[in-house]
């Protein structure tokens, strides 16, 4: 079957056409926002980073957790897709893809010498076959617009891959437990638990989104500290990377000889900066959008503060019993509260809340109705969230 698909382009043609067609209106919004390019050479060096560099963590993925092997040999490219893996479309040389089997593993290696597949990175032996493997910033906090197909299009860096099942690509390590490979198969799409591997328990976050930071004091949930922090402990203890990590209110201190990764924050940091939160493409001068703007600083404001919608940027921390949220993360935490959530690019990146509790705007509104005893009107929530929509 998958000989005659290779040899039917017509076939192939059809389906590209006809995903295309499907796929364009949702897919024109999400193209308009492609970041713009680097504005300085801080920029364009942290670019590099965050799509390409693996930081030496092929030392977890490929010599601890066996990823190379795997990749090389079991994961055919329509799997990749189901696993919420993207392919960057200005990377695919498309008429070597077809040649190399796209429906076997031989067709993902191609993608991964083409450096297509979007937060991955690998090395190849004299015969061909993937030596090594990492993961860079890009696996979790890229996307594409879908322009191709589904899974493959432009780059949009700084969105959070919410089809991306994490979990389920660490499961398929053959070194895991028959408990580790449940709890990592139980995060789902989007989900990711960034202290699993310190205390075993599990409370996955929803991948946040790293565009917007420019005016975002603190980038993590808990407002540990601000995003070269959370980029060193990510790189180091959460992607396996080479480098430095230490901080003693959560008992790490991780030393390796080189570090890979302290001098690369500065650049990282300058490219994220630099990556604009997404225009909502809505009309925010409706009568609907204006009078929820009207609803969000009577019920809203005092938390949601300022043009970067946070109150942490003055320092507070709201306990979980304060905002109706879910403690357990908190808990596992240095600060053992909740920052306020930046509002940016809100209608991109449902589902809402760390633990993505909240699938929808509505929800959203409904929480903190509920919660706060805001007694707003049934138009009052439709409005307000119209005016969500805008920012």
């Amino acid at each position: 079957m998958a000989s005659k698909i290779i040899q039917s382009p017509v076939l192939l043609a059809s389906l590209a056409a006809g995903a295309v067609l499907t796929l364009v209106g949702c897919s024109t919004l999400m193209s308009a926002n492609r970041p713009p390019a680097p504005q300085t050479a801080a920029e364009a060096e942290g670019r590099q980073i965050f799509r390409y560099d693996t930081f030496g963590d092929e030392q977890l993925w490929t010599d601890k957790l066996r990823m190379a092997e795997i990749v090389d040999r079991k994961v055919t490219p329509l799997q990749a897709l189901g696993l919420g893996l993207k392919v960057d479309m200005d990377k695919l040389n498309f008429g070597s893809f077809i040649l190399h089997n796209p429906l076997g593993a031989s067709g993902t290696r191609e993608l991964l010498r083409e450096d297509a597949v979007v937060g991955l990175k690998a090395t190849f032996d004299n015969e061909g076959r993937v030596q090594r493997i990492g993961v860079t910033c890009a696996l979790c906090h890229s996307t594409v617009d879908d322009a191709m197909l589904p899974g493959i299009g432009h780059r949009l860096d700084g969105w959070p891959n919410h089809t991306l099942n994490v979990g389920a690509v660490i499961a398929l390590s053959p070194v895991l437990t028959p408990q580790q490979r449940a709890v990592y198969n139980s995060w789902g799409k989007g989900r990711y638990d960034p202290r699993y591997n310190f205390d075993g328990k599990n409370t996955p976050l929803e991948i946040p989104p790293a565009y917007g930071l420019a005016d975002v004091k603190n980038e993590t949930y808990t407002a540990e500290g601000p995003i070269s922090y959370w980029n060193a402990y990510v790189a180091v203890t959460q992607m396996g990377g080479h480098g430095d990590f230490s901080d003693p209110r959560l008992g790490i201190d991780i030393h390796q000889t080189p570090d890979l990764v302290t001098a690369k924050l500065a650049p990282l940091r300058a490219y994220q900066h630099g990556i604009p939160a997404p225009v909502a493409g809505r009309a925010s001068a409706s009568a609907a959008a204006a009078h929820g703007q009207a609803v969000f600083a009577t019920d809203c404001q005092s938390c949601h503060v300022g043009g970067n919608g946070t109150d942490n940027n003055a320092g507070i921390l709201h306990q979980p019993s304060e905002t109706g949220m879910d403690g357990a993360y908190a808990a596992r935490t240095a600060v053992k509260a909740y920052r306020t959530t930046p509002l940016r690019g809100l209608r991109f990146h449902a589902p809402y809340f760390h633990d993505g509790s909240a699938a929808t705007l509505s929800n959203v509104v409904d929480h903190y109705d509920r919660v706060r005893h805001l007694q707003l009107s049934a138009r009052d929530k439709h409005d307000l969230v119209e005016y969500l929509k805008t920012l």
